[in-house]
């Protein structure tokens, strides 16, 4: 990679130069985010994966820059324009607005005013003009007239449309404007005539504006999606009377002078800033500060989704799970602890059939014959009513009772993969079995739905759908790495996310434990077809066997260092397993002794550290959550009560919580404590159990607000 990248790289992230190459070499040896961050932490000094994650995403973008650049050269190239100096100017951009620049005039254009006038052989006269001197303009215009061009304004025109275009491509009037742009534009929005009844929901933007440099992400997006479904008019631009006079600076050398040339110019300005660079740079602008809005918003749903992904599991308990419903009733499913369907079947305790007596019968039957330890009940249309029925029932034993998100749910079980696990049966079997291997580990069953689905973003629709795929597809991997993957009894979709594999590797991992059975070391997987030795270097360490013989099989410690651990534990004279069980016996090892080139400190902590927990999960234990046993529906809610709820949603604005009414509420951020906080994650975590009160409510908008400030 270019020098000069790195250079740049290394600065935004404020690291060394070296560490950012190192990086950028392991990833073209194809080496992954979480392989990086986590075992090559000498290489990269040990740069976080939020700072490796950066490194491969500013690495695109450059390579994007580099390959316009070479579309750019050729193009000038054949047009047998291209000069040393152009060359040296484009090869020197790092910024995809400064080559646009040097590249717009010379790009292949449709015919223009300019050209026509070009064509009417005005082009010396707008020459002339650009001189500047005092030279008798109208008088010199007549010497231009013809056929084409009759009278001498038709001339001047003319030429001050050539002027135009020429103002409109210089690079510095655009430089010197896109910041002006960028520091002073205001956002305008107004309904669209005719759209007051259905724009409703946009109603706060009907007669909008707000300075574009202090505009919020969320707001500027909504903006943008009024005017997407034609509700909005909206502007992006600064004041003309700041403009104007900034693009004559850059273009007239004395602008207190008052000749004929200054005046034409001053019009060919005046033309070109509102016809031709005020529409572009707004265009540039908007794009600009879309993707700042999409970059927070990716963020904003990527905290959410690494929350979600590792919420904490139940574990591996027998669980009966609920798909509630009133009129086609309840489907309830049975699995064991590895989340294997055993049966399934529908009750009625709603109305219209309120068969709740045989309904209570059938649970309690379930719950016996197959030995169910816990409950699960989807948080949809009648989750409330059935988590209250459940609770009615006298089990012989405990059993746990929990609310689960049904979100992307129905998605999963009409989903290609549900199909594949349960071709005999249906979307509500599917997405009942789904809810309850939810409750028993979050992240394998999440991995299946498209994180989109999940319902915990902000204007997810409308931000980059490819970066956010990217940003999204990073956390699972992140997720799912950090937890690790027991080899033996994970679904291909969650084999697909670890280090190094991918599709075709974990479908190859699956086949071969159907034909060979459970694998008994990490060292097995060389014989798994095509997993060859990068691949195996990259997901080993992230790979998890519960019963190896060899403990570090179920740890963190990756095999390349197999051989160091063992060297530990013959030098202190113990046997590797003590290592995994005693503390004292860990105090005996002198890091210092065993820092090497390939190993240094950072490594050797690392090490240790997982020694003294192998294989644990990082996830805490999910819990019972109960909502006020008096509050179902809107209508319930009043001002002042204060309730427990769930926080189901984090945005830049604020926390949406979920009270048992079935319609979310939201605590704005300045309702979230008695300090200022810039970031609603300061305060509440997905699925966080929390305490509110209710502001106000509006039944009609079906608006909940709601404050944590109760204290």
């Amino acid at each position: 990679m270019n020098k000069r990248y790195l250079s740049l790289i290394a600065q935004s992230l404020q690291v060394k130069e070296w560490q950012v190459e190192n990086a950028v070499a392991l990833f073209s040896e194809g080496a992954t985010i979480p392989f990086i961050s986590r075992y090559r932490k000498e290489a990269t000094g040990s740069m976080d994966e939020v700072q490796v994650a950066e490194v491969k995403y500013r690495m695109g973008v450059y390579e994007e820059l580099d390959d316009r650049k070479a579309t750019v050269l050729k193009s000038i190239e054949e047009q047998g324009k291209m000069t040393d100096e152009l060359r040296e100017k484009i090869e020197a951009c790092v910024v995809i607005s400064e080559l646009e620049d040097i590249y717009l005039p010379y790009r292949p254009k449709r015919r223009t005013r300019a050209s026509i006038a070009k064509e009417k052989g005005l082009e010396p006269l707008a020459e002339l003009i650009m001189k500047q001197d005092k030279t008798d303009i109208y008088a010199a215009a007549e010497q231009f007239l013809s056929d084409k061009v009759e009278t001498v304004e038709d001339a001047l025109g003319g030429a001050r449309d050539i002027i135009a275009e020429q103002v409109s491509e210089n690079a510095a009037v655009r430089d010197a404007l896109r910041h002006l742009f960028q520091r002073e534009a205001v956002v305008y929005a107004k309904v669209s005539k005719g759209k007051e009844e259905e724009g409703q929901k946009y109603k706060d933007y009907f007669s909008f504006n707000e300075s574009l440099k202090k505009i919020p992400s969320h707001r500027f997006l909504a903006v943008l999606r009024g005017q997407a479904e034609e509700c909005l008019s909206v502007k992006v631009e600064p004041q003309e009377e700041t403009a104007v006079p900034l693009v004559e600076r850059k273009v007239i050398r004395f602008v207190s002078d008052k000749t004929q040339s200054v005046e034409q110019i001053r019009l060919a300005v005046a033309d070109a800033y509102k016809r031709l660079l005020c529409p572009s740079l707004e265009t540039e602008t908007i794009h600009w500060k879309k993707e700042q809005a999409d970059t927070e918003a990716i963020r904003v749903f990527a905290e959410n989704l690494r929350q979600l992904l590792l919420a904490s599991p139940l574990g591996r308990k027998r669980v009966l799970a609920i798909d509630p419903g009133f009129r086609t009733g309840c489907k309830v499913v049975c699995l064991d602890e590895q989340g294997k369907l055993l049966h399934n079947e529908t009750i009625y305790p709603h109305p219209p059939q309120n068969e709740r007596s045989s309904a209570m019968r059938k649970i309690s039957t379930l719950v016996e014959s197959y030995k169910i330890e816990a409950i699960a009940v989807g948080n949809g249309t009648a989750g409330r009513e059935t988590e209250d029925f459940i609770k009615r029932i006298a089990f012989p034993h405990t059993v746990q009772v929990f609310a689960v998100s049904e979100d992307g749910a129905s998605v999963y079980s009409a989903s290609p993969i549900a199909r594949e696990e349960f071709p005999e049966y249906d979307v509500t079997v599917r997405g009942a079995v789904s809810i309850g291997r939810r409750l028993m580990d979050p992240l394998a069953e999440l991995v299946k739905i498209d994180p989109k689905a999940i319902g915990v973003g902000q204007y997810q629709h409308d931000v980059d759908q490819k970066r956010l795929k990217e940003g999204l597809d990073t956390v699972v991997e992140s997720c799912v790495n950090k937890v690790g993957v027991n080899l033996n009894t994970a679904s291909k979709h969650l084999l697909t996310y670890v280090s190094g594999l991918g599709p075709a590797l974990a479908q190859n991992i699956v086949d071969y434990r159907k034909e060979h059975g459970a694998f008994t070391s990490r060292a097995e997987l060389h014989k798994v077809k095509r997993l060859g030795d990068k691949a195996f270097e990259q997901c080993a360490g992230f790979l998890r066997i519960p019963d190896a013989l060899n403990p570090l099989d179920n740890s963190a410690v990756h095999p390349e260092r197999y051989a160091l651990v063992a060297q530990m534990a013959k030098d202190i004279q113990h046997p590797l397993a003590d290592l995994l069980v005693s503390e004292e016996v860990r105090k005996k090892i002198n890091l210092e002794a065993y820092v090497s080139e390939k190993a240094g400190m950072p490594t050797l902590t690392d090490i240790m550290a997982e020694l003294a927990k192998p294989g644990r999960d990082p996830r805490s234990v999910a819990k019972v959550f109960e909502f006020a046993s008096d509050v179902f529906t809107i209508d319930d809610l009043q001002s002042g009560m204060e309730l427990p709820g769930i926080v189901t949603n984090i945005t830049a604005f604020g926390a949406f919580v979920d009270v048992g009414v079935k319609q979310d509420g939201l605590v704005h951020i300045s309702q979230m404590a008695d300090r200022y906080i810039s970031n609603p994650n300061e305060v509440v975590k997905l699925h966080q159990h929390i305490r509110v009160r209710v502001l106000e409510v509006d039944i009609p908008r079906k608006r909940i607000q709601l404050t944590m400030r109760i204290n």
